[in-house]
């Protein structure tokens, strides 16, 4: 029988006949692998899960005139576009505005792409629906108090336009906006709608993005936007990056904290089922070091024991830690989570790992067992 062969059937043999005390450690081990698996998976997904929450709290980043300039232009938006990432950007709608009246009363008119608020801003609550058509519009709910208008209606909007003179042109309401803030104060149209009003079409006072990224990222993203966009002043919207970015970095905080305990706890369960093993083994060790066994050989039949307890348990782990971690982000995230194949060698050398350096004490022990003594019965 080859030694590599003999070495397995010794480790596996020692499983069998001990293994009350195998299981308890292999599921010890298979906990903290969970554990271990599922917080670094859930880890590498906080980003990107909290960056999908905090969009639904509206833009992070908001881009102005800069320089003498009044005013935005397209080319300078399509400029600013090239410093965006690409797969990152939720949603970029610009915003157009202009004084127009309803019954000679005064009310502010945003003319923007419905569609990309709708991306921008979710925390909208709309009562009716969002615009489709030309000549359909949302009002907030402070100018539909005002005028008392509700869905469905019609009304008639007039002014001047940029070149002096007066227009008259009939809208209806297609939804009312309620958000609690200003935004109730506004008519939203359509670009085009609001270009037919008043003319100086691709002009915009302000943009607001919306970008899946980290506060760093962010940064940096302004930075490229001030040194190449001379026209564009780029602001970072802090209540929502700084909010993201400290509840990134404390839950991030807890996740290392909860895997440092468990994985400890993990060690000294396997560490005391080991030192149990030695202790229960002293009579085999004393009759296997009296008949020539070196110590080497005992300390890698530990360890061995050791690395298959870390295997097996990483093995079981992963399967868990996936499932678990699966659940939290379904939970708490409302959305899944994709499996990271890069976890399975982590999480099995740090299951072996952990086991080998809990079965140290336990080995060293076992290498200071005196055969003379133990098989006097002493």
């Amino acid at each position: 029988m080859k030694k590599q062969t003999m070495y397995f059937k010794m480790i596996t043999s020692s499983f069998i006949r001990r293994r009350s005390r195998m299981i308890v450690a292999l599921l010890a081990v298979a906990i903290g692998a969970t554990v271990l698996s599922g917080l670094v998976t859930i880890y590498y997904d906080i980003p990107r899960q909290m960056g999908q929450e905090f969009r639904s709290y509206g833009a992070n980043l908001i881009l102005m005139p800069g320089g003498s300039d009044s005013v935005l232009s397209a080319d300078e938006i399509e400029q600013v576009r090239e410093f965006l990432p690409v797969n990152n950007v939720v949603g970029i709608a610009p915003y157009r505005y202009e004084t127009v009246k309803i019954n000679e009363q005064p009310f502010m008119a945003a003319g923007t792409e419905l569609a990309e608020v709708k991306k921008t801003s979710p925390y909208w609550y709309v009562s009716g629906e969002w615009p489709e058509q030309n000549g359909a519009v949302l009002i907030g709910q402070e100018v539909a108090d005002y005028i008392r208008l509700s869905q469905g209606d019609s009304f008639t909007v007039t002014g001047t336009d940029s070149n002096g003179e007066s227009f008259s042109h009939d809208f209806t309401v297609a939804g009312i906006v309620q958000t609690g803030g200003t935004e109730e104060e506004f008519i939203y149209m359509s670009l085009l709608d609001l270009d037919n009003l008043m003319g100086n079409s691709g002009e915009f006072d302000v943009v607001e993005c919306s970008i899946s990224a980290s506060q760093t990222a962010l940064t940096d993203i302004v930075s490229q936007i001030s040194e190449n966009v001379e026209e564009v002043t780029p602001r970072l919207v802090k209540r929502v990056t700084e909010s993201e970015g400290t509840v990134l970095t404390k839950l991030q905080a807890l996740v290392y904290l909860v895997t440092a305990v468990v994985l400890l706890l993990t060690m000294i369960c396997v560490a005391t089922t080991m030192m149990a093993v030695v202790t229960e083994r002293r009579k085999e060790i004393g009759l296997k070091k009296a008949l020539g066994a070196a110590n080497r050989g005992i300390v890698m039949e530990f360890l061995g024991e050791g690395v298959l307890l870390g295997g097996l348990g990483g093995l079981l782990g992963v399967a868990l830690g996936f499932v678990f971690a699966q659940t939290v982000s379904i939970n708490v995230f409302n959305r899944s989570i994709s499996f990271q194949l890069l976890l399975v060698p982590v999480t099995l050398a740090v299951s072996i790992a952990i086991t080998g350096l809990a079965c140290l004490i336990p080995v060293r022990s076992a290498t200071d067992v005196d055969p003379a003594i133990v098989l006097r019965g002493e």
